[in-house]
């Protein structure tokens, strides 16, 4: 995603970042010891609960998605007379979140009923046996015919059959700030046609308005998916060449000539100073800065980042910055070359899945489509600044006016990517972060390519 992310995930909503099957041992006692916020505990033998295990910010000034789910708890709770809705947030990082739901998920005594399920991971939790197919569901729910394929298609596993309801997607693309562009004698409808257009408006920047961070993108390890997907992933799909997985080999590829132009991207940008200090760029909350002083406080130029972004200067959001949407314009991410069809976005998106052990399926789906009248999908869509996955939804007026931006970055999805939603993907976004910090911290491109597919080759291909 939904990005993502760093572990601060908690204010720039980065986007989720990679998952392990296997837990260290001192997260996993942590876990026993039920250390994360939230408790564990199925709805068990208690067939008129159900149980939704759901990630709660860890700040505290975020609280859309508790209000949301208590308001749709109230609606199902006087439809479904009898029946209880005990909500379980779960207050954690991204990663600490996975890893404490994968755990819940183990057991029928600790299982959740529904569970908000991040779709890059669905598969390896398939994998793992921890959730159950819809399709039965959805054959008889009307309101499925109102997805759009792309939404459907990342929420479907290699099986064939669906294992999760999305309820939004986002994009990607660049944010920039135009009083530092006028400063620096660029226009206020920038819109650049390739990679070297973008660069050269970071080169202007620094030296035309010291002291200013020209472009940032995501990098490292720490960063998570915010850095694979949202940064290089952004770079490699837009090369032309075969990006990460050949669906027709069934192979990861390697020896890519993109995966190196991209690296070599990333190199650039920190070699000659055009993004954050590395120490900086490197850090864990590099998003956390971002959103609430680098584009604020018109230290950053141009931001390669999310639909989301805004979400943060608004509503009471973590940093109010009521100007942002007149001081901030918006641009597609440009092809390598400018090349066919020239612009290039990634998408996630988290969805609604129902545990293999869950006590209360059939409730649990029936909350599912409370969940997901059209009135509630547009109100989550605006809380939340995701892009509708519903053709009902996208055409809504109130989803269209919700915030400045939202009518561009809808725009981007007929030129969106998703990652391949295979089960080693995250260990490929583990490569790929690290590929990325080598450049970052000087190292060539070549060798940390070659060094990336090195590890391709100790992994499942």
């Amino acid at each position: 995603m939904r990005p993502t992310a760093p572990a601060a995930d908690s204010v720039s909503r980065t986007r989720p970042a990679g998952c392990r099957s296997r837990l260290p041992l001192t997260l996993a006692a942590a876990l026993a010891a039920g250390a994360l916020t939230g408790c564990g505990g199925g709805s068990g033998s208690d067939a008129n609960t159900v149980q939704i295990a759901y990630n709660r910010s860890t700040d505290n000034k975020i609280r859309f998605k508790d209000a949301f789910l208590e308001d749709v708890k109230k609606q199902f709770e006087r439809e479904h007379p009898g029946k209880k809705v005990k909500l379980v947030p779960i207050q954690a990082a991204d990663n600490d979140y996975a890893a404490k739901v994968q755990q819940m998920m183990r057991s029928p005594k600790t299982a959740p009923d529904l569970v908000y399920e991040d779709t890059f991971r669905i598969n390896s939790d398939i994998g793992a046996g921890y959730l159950r197919p819809l399709d039965d569901h959805l054959a008889k729910w009307d309101m499925w015919g109102q997805f759009v394929d792309t939404a459907k298609a990342a929420a479907r596993a290699e099986d064939g059959k669906t294992y999760g309801v999305p309820d939004g997607t986002d994009t990607r693309g660049l944010w920039f700030n135009k009083e530092i562009f006028a400063k620096a004698g660029l226009p206020a409808n920038w819109q650049p046609k390739n990679w070297a257009e973008l660069l050269d408006a970071a080169r202007t920047v620094k030296r035309k308005v010291p002291g200013v961070i020209p472009l940032n993108v995501y990098t490292g390890k720490a960063a998570g998916e915010a850095a694979a997907m949202q940064g290089f992933e952004m770079l490699l799909y837009g090369t032309g060449e075969n990006p990460l997985y050949d669906p027709g080999s069934k192979k990861w590829v390697s020896g890519s000539q993109g995966f190196k132009d991209a690296l070599d991207f990333v190199r650039t940008v920190y070699a000659e100073k055009l993004g954050p200090d590395p120490s900086d760029a490197l850090d864990p909350n590099v998003g956390t800065h971002l959103a609430t002083d680098w584009m604020p406080n018109g230290k950053l130029a141009i931001a390669l980042d999310g639909s989301w972004l805004g979400q943060n200067w608004i509503n009471k959001g973590p940093k109010e910055w009521p100007a942002w949407s007149t001081a901030l314009g918006q641009a597609p991410m440009p092809t390598q070359h400018g090349q066919a069809p020239g612009k290039v976005s990634m998408s996630g998106g988290w969805t609604w899945a129902i545990p293999a052990k869950a006590g209360s399926p059939d409730l649990a789906f029936d909350f599912v489509k409370t969940m997901q009248t059209k009135e509630n999908a547009v109100k989550w869509d605006v809380a939340d600044a995701q892009i509708a996955v519903r053709r009902d939804v996208a055409a809504d007026p109130t989803y269209l006016n919700s915030m400045p931006g939202i009518t561009f970055f809808t725009g981007l999805v007929p030129y969106t990517h998703y990652r391949p939603a295979l089960p080693v993907y995250p260990q490929v976004s583990t490569a790929i972060g690290e590929a990325m910090e080598s450049v970052t911290t000087g190292g060539s491109a070549a060798s940390a390519a070659k060094a990336y597919d090195d590890q391709l080759k100790s992994m499942a291909r």
